[in-house]
């Protein structure tokens, strides 16, 4: 997911090099989302896995 979100910024910058504004505001906030995303599941995973070492 974070690799999507890195070619998504990568397209927003190139989009808005070449002056292609709507696609780049569209492209930012993709990787936006996709980076957020990414952020929630391995926060839920760095918790699962401490949990899981903790139990019996």
């Amino acid at each position: 997911m974070l690799y999507w979100a890195l070619i998504f910024f990568v397209v927003a910058i190139i989009a808005g090099v070449f002056g292609f504004g709507g696609i780049a505001s569209a492209s930012a906030g993709i990787a936006q989302i996709l980076f957020f995303v990414f952020l929630v599941l391995f926060i839920v995973a760095l918790v699962a896995r401490a949990l899981r070492g903790r139990a019996p």
